[in-house]
């Protein structure tokens, strides 16, 4: 590929023709500021905080948009340039009311570092002449337009990143600000709260009603891990101080959402008001006390040990990491226990298909979702299709239930009429066929005629659903025959319907692995105490096959446990202990995964 020879403050730097200055100057390793630029957004030169001297050009040129051109010779440092940028910032920190030391960004702010950088110690014009608006109309975060830049961040990330829109600017001149819909409440508008905007502001404007004030970035550890809310697997980065989750953000380097979050992967599991179960608890007295570990754990060994195989069920969360499903599968192979079932649905195999990743959702000029309602279930694969379609993709859905991908869609067909989706489908050059739990056995020889022409993604319910089918743990629960029953129950939501407890004897010996008090503990003989999502490391399988890193940023609450340990434990006690180290559990995992063929580096 042919390159230019560009000079950057007397340093010579090969690059691409259409490379932007700026992206030239960090390949020489020189920095130009910026505010209004992202590396995740599209550049638009609007703060001008970047702009860099040109030879032979009459005005200084925006770094960021401006692109090189063979022997162009740039300044990025020059009186001139200097000058400039102090005069741009000196006219924003008078556009609105930035007084640092009250605001929760200080230490964190883009802006006020700026500040620092170029000696701005005073006000240069009048500031603090006019009160602005906070909207708190959102549960998880805020918006104070007091500190807001008009960069333009916010907008880009709603409209490029997540593809809903919400956001734009309203109003004229020093009047305007960032308003959501037809000016309308942020919390009653169209915003989803996925808390993108929040990640990319630059200032305090946008700001988390949780952590604030609560740690700066430089008091604060950072533990890269992998989001266990749905199965797409997102990666994140935990913020923690002194023992405490602060705040979850996504991960710019990740693969699987290029920093991408949603609602409830951001904000709700750090919301979570459920009580924890603590110690483990053993039901003596007519009712549940707490307990050593032994002892529940022996009460739960010596109760399998008196059934027969028959009457020992097993039902599991697909919540759970590779390493404790692994485990289960094989000490249920050991007890020859044979009744296993998972507390969500799977999505039906497809056979001879090509499958394909979440990117492969940009590269489709048609995009078939059977079955599938992502912007409930798996919300950061819907802002994929909901950019795909800004860009020109069709959408069809085919789906008998309530579907909210529905007001994106070309086309709109039920189950038995998919037959004319595909026929439709299979017209498209790129097509990507997404699918879930709700396709019918009757459409799944349908689908396949498209084997040849499409790519298939399955966004399973749940979340490591994928690896709990591959260690067999779904092979037709039936509740009427258990007489001693374990469920891996760790993080799930309590609805009533992921166990039937009245088809479940009232002799059953119930023992529960839980995280939280529900109805379910209120039944259980035993409850073992479960360590949740930033308590626990170990490896996730995503829809993609792909195995990911969870790494624990806290240590456990109370007496809590991760899942792996806990299977390992009850092992031992029933004389089938696992011997082998953490890691080395880990490798058999997903080994047996890739035996599998679902695993994808």
């Amino acid at each position: 590929m042919s390159q230019v020879i560009v000079t950057i403050d007397n340093i010579e730097v090969k690059v691409r023709p259409g490379t932007t200055i700026l992206a030239a100057a960090k390949e020489a390793g020189i920095d130009i500021p910026t505010l209004c630029n992202h590396r995740a957004l599209s550049p638009t030169g609007a703060c001008r905080v970047c702009v860099v001297e040109v030879e032979g050009q009459r005005t200084l040129q925006a770094a960021c948009v401006f692109p090189v051109a063979e022997g162009m010779k740039i300044k990025t440092d020059s009186d001139r340039v200097v000058k400039a940028r102090k005069l741009v910032l000196d006219m924003i920190f008078a556009e609105r009311n930035h007084f640092c030391p009250f605001c929760e960004a200080s230490g964190d702010c883009e802006l006020q570092n700026l500040g620092y950088r170029y000696g701005i110690d005073h006000w240069a014009y009048e500031t603090y002449l006019k009160p602005y608006p906070i909207d708190a109309t959102r549960q998880f975060f805020l918006m104070d337009h007091n500190r807001c830049i008009l960069c333009g961040r916010c907008i880009r990330a709603c409209d490029e990143l997540v593809g809903n829109h919400t956001l734009g600017l309203r109003q004229r001149g020093t009047r305007s600000m960032v308003g959501a819909d037809t000016d309308t409440p942020f919390g009653e508008s169209t915003c989803i709260s996925c808390g993108t905007c929040l990640q990319v502001c630059p200032t305090g404007a946008i700001f988390d009603g949780r952590s604030s004030y609560m740690g700066r970035e430089v008091q604060t550890e950072h533990i890269k891990s992998t989001c266990s809310q749905c199965s797409i697997g997102c990666g994140i980065e935990i913020a923690t101080r002194g023992g405490n989750v602060l705040r979850v953000k996504g991960d710019w380097d990740a693969e699987v959402n290029k920093g991408l979050l949603c609602k409830k992967g951001r904000f709700e599991k750090l919301h979570d008001g459920r009580k924890r179960v603590e110690v483990p608890l053993l039901r003596q007295g007519g009712g549940l006390q707490a307990v050593s570990w032994d002892q529940a754990l022996k009460a739960t060994a010596e109760r399998v040990k008196e059934s027969d195989a028959e009457g020992v069920g097993v039902l599991t969360s697909s919540n759970a990491t590779n390493e404790a499903l692994y485990m289960l599968s094989a000490l249920t192979r050991e007890m020859k226990v044979t009744n296993i079932g998972l507390l969500n649905g799977v999505s039906p195999g497809l056979s001879g298909i090509r499958r394909g990743a979440l990117a492969d959702i940009a590269k489709g000029d048609v995009i078939l979702a059977v079955g599938a309602d992502p912007v409930r279930n798996q919300p950061v694969a819907s802002f994929l299709i909901k950019r795909a379609v800004d860009k020109g993709a069709r959408l069809i859905v085919v789906d008998d239930a309530d579907n909210d991908l529905s007001c994106l869609a070309t086309m709109k067909f039920g189950v038995p009429d998919v037959g004319r989706a595909v026929d439709v489908a299979a017209r498209a050059e790129n097509t990507v066929v997404i699918y879930g739990e709700r396709v019918p056995s009757s459409a799944v020889g349908t689908l396949e005629t498209l084997r040849q022409r499409a790519v298939f993604i399955a966004l399973e319910p749940g979340v490591n659903t994928q690896a709990a089918v591959a260690f067999g743990l779904k092979n037709g629960f039936k509740s009427s025959a258990v007489k001693t029953l374990f469920v891996l129950f760790g993080e799930e939501q309590w609805d009533g319907m992921d166990v039937k407890l009245g088809e479940i004897g009232e002799d059953a010996f119930v023992t529960v692995v839980s995280s939280y008090i529900s109805p379910l503990t209120d039944r259980a003989d035993v409850v073992l105490p479960m360590a949740i999502w930033s308590e626990r490391s170990g490896t996730l399988t995503n829809v993609e096959g792909r195995v990911q890193k969870v790494r624990a940023a806290v240590y456990p609450e109370g007496e809590a446990k991760p899942d792996w340990e806990i299977i390992s434990l009850l092992a031992g006690m029933l004389g089938k202990k696992f011997d082998e180290s953490p890691d080395k559990i880990s490798d058999r995992a997903i080994e047996a995964l890739k035996g599998g063929g679902i695993h994808r580096e």
